[in-house]
């Protein structure tokens, strides 16, 4: 591997935001899946959780639609909503599902700085009942037009580009103090330290 890739993808791991992540739920569709990844290696999301318990495991994703972005996530899929919601939690981050009710908290209200899960639904029902009762709270994306919702990946896209808006603010592209060898991502991605 060349200096410049290996500095390229030493920059790259410096910027990766370990403190906020994305939840799928049964998402159908390996476009969508794919199109997430993608959205998350852009804004320096590394770890995807996909959550299939009314649906089988996802053996593939689109590469089309990713563009190769799994080869650079940590991806993790759960078959039982306890494991993964106990995971997040253990490791400190506070669960928020997008649902639209009158509880709902406005997306460019939320503080997206701080250690979060996001979590997006099945393209059909949205995230079932199931998973908002586990989850600390809603949010919404405020739309004006009549149908009050968007195709899953272009919802991840906004909020996540949300959160980044919200992380250069607060200087977290910066400041990120992750001892990169620690990270094991070096391992992962095949680079040699």
């Amino acid at each position: 591997m060349t200096p410049e890739r290996i500095k390229k993808l030493t920059d790259v791991i410096t910027k990766r935001q370990f403190d906020i992540t994305i939840v799928l739920e049964n998402v159908e569709d390996p476009h969508n899946i794919s199109a997430v990844m993608r959205t998350c290696d852009a804004v320096g999301v590394q770890h995807l959780h996909i959550l299939n318990t009314k649906i089988g495991a996802h053996e593939k994703w689109s590469t089309k639609s990713s563009s190769s972005a799994t080869k650079w996530l940590t991806t993790t899929q759960y078959t039982n909503a306890s494991t993964c919601f106990g995971e997040l939690k253990k490791n400190g981050f506070s669960i928020y599902t997008t649902h639209l009710s009158e509880q709902s908290i406005d997306l460019y209200k939320m503080d997206l700085t701080k250690k979060i899960a996001l979590v997006f639904g099945n393209e059909h029902s949205g995230v079932s009942e199931e998973i908002r009762a586990l989850a600390d709270g809603n949010f919404i994306i405020p739309q004006h037009g009549i149908i009050q919702s968007l195709n899953i990946s272009v919802a991840c896209a906004v909020t996540l580009y949300e959160a980044q808006r919200q992380k250069n603010l607060a200087n977290h592209y910066t400041t990120n103090e992750m001892n990169i060898s620690q990270l094991g991502l070096m391992e992962q991605w095949g680079v040699a330290e």
